[in-house]
């Protein structure tokens, strides 16, 4: 089925600022929440079309990969959205708070915990990240210890209850009715003590790995660009795994630079074929193209070849090659060469080189 704009979903125009986008979720997340509607299997969807809608405007990355590129240009930059409501309880627990008084979830679902994301720095070509390409990366994780099943301990005998808050994971204290509750120092709020610790990841419960993945680079990514792959990141013990954020490093062109969906280059050309017209040849990121230089065409010009920019997808055109004209002076010439200057001089009617400077000379004479 194909999805539905997110703009239409919230009911926000395209410029519609941050605030303006939380009030018009909470009204439907009101409206649509799974403790209201049970027996709706509709209102289970609206409420996750919902929260993916807000998920993605709410971040100005996937915001602005969104509005050049719609659906498309998110499922290449790898977002996925939700799989289930859990997702958007853990993910919006601080604004459901904010909502409805209670941290989202249906009453009494315990909070699974979630292990840390992950950061991998890709640089990338400036050709492949024009036009995207699969590649493989290697990386560094934490994951939980094998030999220990994550329990941090050399066997299950070496786990007890910690002494001081008796497997509470908290103390309490404080004289009279003025009391606080604080996490346990001794175990620090596990409720549990290791006798003696697993001789891999030495108590720790999580070791270093090393993992490959192949991703796939999107096609137009700039410097700063980023795709999240869920589960890909590191591991907590009896939770599920955060997220490996690949963050894209683009790399600069001798010839090209990019602006925007455009691509600029400077090309060189001669004083006498800037003045009576030519083709050149221009090189472009797929192929050499033919240009023509009209006559008369001055230095700082800026010509077109239409198509030779980023790719465009879905409903969004690509751009163009900007050519911006060089006009080279020439800094050596022959007598014949300089011969002929001066008669073109002559012929428009400009004084000659040496003249002009006589004639400066003169009048510093005077002055000075």
């Amino acid at each position: 089925m194909e999805k539905r704009c997110y703009y239409e979903i919230l009911g926000v125009s395209r410029t519609a600022s941050t605030d303006e986008l939380k009030k018009a979720y909470r009204q439907l997340a009101l409206k649509y929440h799974p403790d209201r509607c049970p027996d709706d299997p509709e209102a289970e969807d609206r409420f996750k079309e919902a929260s993916e809608a807000y998920e993605v405007l709410c971040n100005s990355e996937k915001r602005s990969i969104y509005d050049r590129y719609g659906h498309a240009g998110l499922q290449n930059s790898g977002y996925r959205g939700f799989t289930d409501a859990s997702d958007i309880f853990s993910s919006f627990s601080d604004i459901f708070e904010g909502f409805f008084g209670f941290g989202g979830a249906r009453t009494g679902r315990p909070r699974t915990p979630r292990g840390d994301d992950a950061r991998y720095d890709l640089e990338v070509s400036f050709e492949n990240a024009i036009f995207g390409k699969t590649t493989e990366i290697e990386f560094t994780r934490l994951k939980v210890c094998s030999e220990c099943n994550g329990s941090g301990a050399k066997s299950p005998s070496d786990i007890g209850t910690c002494p001081t808050c008796r497997g509470r994971g908290s103390v309490v204290s404080g004289l009279g009715f003025v009391q606080m509750s604080s996490t346990c120092p001794s175990c620090r709020g596990t409720g549990t003590i290791i006798r003696e610790r697993c001789a891999v990841c030495k108590g720790k419960r999580l070791v270093k790995k090393k993992a490959k993945l192949e991703i796939s680079i999107p096609s137009g990514v700039e410097t700063g660009n980023y795709i999240s792959l869920k589960g890909e990141g590191h591991e907590v013990p009896g939770g599920v795994p955060g997220d490996l954020h690949v963050v894209f490093i683009v790399r600069e062109h001798e010839f090209f630079t990019r602006l925007n969906s455009d691509i600029l280059c400077e090309m060189p050309i001669s004083f006498t074929q800037a003045a009576l017209g030519t083709r050149i040849e221009v090189p472009t990121l797929r192929a050499s193209r033919k240009l023509a230089i009209t006559p008369g065409t001055q230095s700082g010009t800026v010509l077109k070849i239409q198509g030779e920019g980023v790719p465009g997808k879905g409903f969004y055109s690509g751009g163009d090659l900007l050519v911006k004209i060089i006009v080279k002076t020439p800094t050596r010439l022959t007598a014949e060469q300089e011969a002929l200057l001066r008669e073109y001089a002559r012929i428009s009617g400009e004084e000659a080189p040496e003249k002009k400077a006589g004639a400066f000379q003169r009048i510093a004479e005077k002055i000075f």
